[in-house]
């Protein structure tokens, strides 16, 4: 069975095919078709579900980036550019707007040292904001271009044991960039490509207990991961729909069983796999009813090892165990 029909799947010919079917149909935010089989996947029933469709306080549209603080609070961002936050429970706390979101809206989020850190993809830039929702204007950087320092479509965030941050981006540059606490360019790394160490899209940042920087490749269906240097280390991951093959894999967690939990937005499921890549299990299925995901952007875990998947194209939040 195929996830997508021919004329999406013959689309993604090349490298130059691939990159082009990616930034016609996700940097606008746009579905990949319900349909596909997923071969496998669990059938466990979520432990709770929350989340509506709607543009009010406490609502959801197309959610696309979560993290979570250490008092296990959950931040979201939708397509509206709407920061919300919630308790593990739904319950809306507070909540906030991006400067600006005409051009496009934020698709990924840190919480680093005590601040929000926010891509915000199409303005070129990284929003920091205190937790209850106060830009920082002397943390916030970013500016278009092509030189170093400069950024393209941010994608995430993350930092290393020396406080060091490294920013993914795509568009103008499939890239990991990688700042000195105080903002200065230290290195980048990446191309437009296939080849280890090249990029399709890189969504998602990780950074380890041994400081490996791990890259959620998501066009080129694979894991990355390289030295603080942005020397290739390793790589899994094939484009597919068996166990241990991945489609669109946009976010991903590192559990406390020393596992890496995987978000696929094509596949409309999570893996659990070793870090060799081997699958352990899996959760999910396509569709809209409890336990199913319809192209799901983020997963994160609490301090009671509790996952949350942002089931985005279902405007909701499931909780499970896996």
């Amino acid at each position: 069975m195929n996830k997508l029909p021919f004329h999406y799947r013959s689309s993604l010919a090349s490298s130059q095919d691939r990159r082009a079917f990616l930034l016609n149909m996700l940097a606008a935010g746009a579905a990949l078709p319900l349909v596909g089989c997923t071969g496998g996947t669990s059938g466990k029933k979520p432990d709770k579900v929350w989340g509506e469709r709607g543009i009010t306080d406490g609502k959801l549209q197309k959610p696309r980036a979560m993290c979570i603080d250490q008092d296990d609070l959950l931040y979201l961002v939708d397509i509206t550019a709407r920061i919300q936050v919630f308790d593990t429970d739904g319950k809306y706390l507070r909540g906030w707007r991006t400067p600006e979101s005409k051009n496009g809206r934020p698709t990924g989020m840190s919480i680093i040292d005590g601040w929000l850190y926010v891509a915000d993809t199409h303005y070129f830039r990284v929003l920091v904001y205190s937790l209850d929702g106060q830009l920082n204007d002397e943390r916030t950087f970013g500016q278009e271009g092509d030189g170093p320092g400069d950024l393209g479509w941010t994608t995430d965030i993350a930092r290393d044991s020396a406080g060091n941050l490294y920013v993914s981006e795509y568009g103008k540059h499939d890239r990991v960039q990688k700042f000195a606490p105080d903002g200065t360019f230290l290195l980048q790394w990446g191309t437009h490509g296939t080849e280890p160490g090249q990029f399709l899209r890189p969504q998602c940042l990780w950074v380890d207990e041994k400081d490996q920087v791990w890259v959620c490749d998501a066009g080129n269906h694979r894991l990355q991961v390289f030295d603080t240097e942005g020397a290739f280390l390793f790589t899994w991951g094939e484009e597919g729909i068996e166990p241990g093959q991945l489609s669109y894999p946009y976010s991903m967690w590192i559990d406390h069983q020393d596992q890496v939990l995987v978000c696929e937005y094509g596949n409309s499921r999570v893996q659990k796999l070793t870090r060799k890549g081997e699958p352990v299990a899996m959760w999910g299925d396509v569709g809209r009813e409890p336990g199913q995901l319809h192209n799901p952007w983020a997963i994160v875990q609490d301090s009671k090892k509790k996952t949350y998947v942002l089931d985005s194209y279902n405007h909701r939040v499931q909780q499970f165990r896996i």
